[in-house]
């Protein structure tokens, strides 16, 4: 019965770190089909009483992620308190000291990054930039604003996702390398359904990503740097240099610069964007060693404490004050 037990409940009286994201991951698809279930059925109510209508271009993707955002967020604190005893502001959301900062240096680390990627490809030859005409400066101011609000939901859902409850809970029990291995590994098997596609370099890209969001969040312990990197590197990416994000062209109809790519594809990514090609695995590299080397950046000590350990909560302290 004993070694039953162990199976499920470690030495801190509490169900093991796989159990516990096996029960995130349950309790979000069925939080997600619930959502998306209702928010149809809104949507099919609202055809039926006003024929002809139809959502707004690109009003569905922002829909799934909110919902998506929405469900990883409610289901992650539900996890940390009913599962861990952890209060809300464990989850990495709330507004600690520094959270700003955090979130405005993130920003400028992740556009610097896709800079540094974008900066190789034209040394090489293989990006050229021309500035669009200022007639059209209108349309880009629109761009710039439409697609700062869409990069930044986006960013924040794979973020409450990827880097929120499931890598935190493999970080109270795991080592921190293979904590966030399987969070890191999802994050990219995922593009792997986005248009354009880069054999074996959107993969591997992606994964070195997420291992780079995941070093963001371990300097930090909140999500507001890492929400930084990842929407300063998408944002610097679409709607300021003009570049596919991830495949996707859309989201950026009119940026500041228009690219233009020769090749070879390997380093560029061709119609993946940059993020299918050798000059983002450079700079994601690089990126990843500054983060983890960087003075600049440390824990708030409350968020430190309540991260840290397999039974971080038990201190009367934290529970107190929820």
């Amino acid at each position: 019965m004993n070694s039953i037990r162990h199976l499920f409940i470690n030495g801190a009286g509490r169900l093991r770190a796989g159990w516990r994201l096996a029960v995130f991951v349950a309790a979000f698809l069925a939080a997600v089909i619930a959502l998306f279930g209702a928010a149809f059925f809104i949507m099919r109510v609202a055809r039926g009483a006003l024929p002809g209508w139809r959502p707004p271009g690109g009003s569905v993707y922002m829909l799934r992620a909110v919902l998506m955002l929405v469900a990883a967020i409610v289901v992650g604190w539900a996890c940390n308190r009913f599962l861990e005893g952890l209060p809300w502001r464990a989850l990495g959301w709330t507004r600690h000291r520094g959270w700003a900062r955090d979130l405005s240096f993130g920003a400028l680390v992740g556009a610097l990054s896709l800079a540094l990627g974008a900066a190789v490809c034209t040394a090489l030859g293989s990006y050229t930039f021309m500035l669009t005409p200022l007639e059209s400066w209108p349309a880009v101011a629109q761009t710039l604003a439409s697609s700062a609000l869409v990069f930044m939901i986006a960013a924040a859902m794979e973020e409450a996702l990827f880097r929120g409850y499931p890598l935190q809970t493999l970080l109270r029990s795991w080592p921190a390398w293979l904590a966030l291995l399987p969070s890191s590994l999802y994050f990219a098997y995922v593009h792997l359904d986005n248009p354009n596609v880069a054999s074996g370099f959107t993969f591997l890209n992606t994964l070195l990503a997420g291992v780079w969001l995941a070093l963001a969040y371990l300097r930090t312990r909140s999500l507001w740097f890492p929400l930084g990197v990842h929407w300063g590197w998408n944002w610097a990416m679409g709607s300021l240099l003009g570049l596919p994000v991830s495949g996707i062209s859309e989201i950026s109809p009119n940026p500041i610069l228009r690219a233009a790519d020769t090749g070879p594809t390997w380093l560029t990514g061709g119609h993946y964007g940059i993020e299918g090609g050798l000059a983002c695995t450079l700079a994601l590299i690089l990126s990843s060693l500054y983060i983890h080397r960087t003075r600049l950046l440390k824990p708030d000590e409350e968020m430190k404490r309540m991260t840290d350990g397999e039974n971080p909560t038990r201190d009367s302290r934290v529970i107190a004050a929820e």
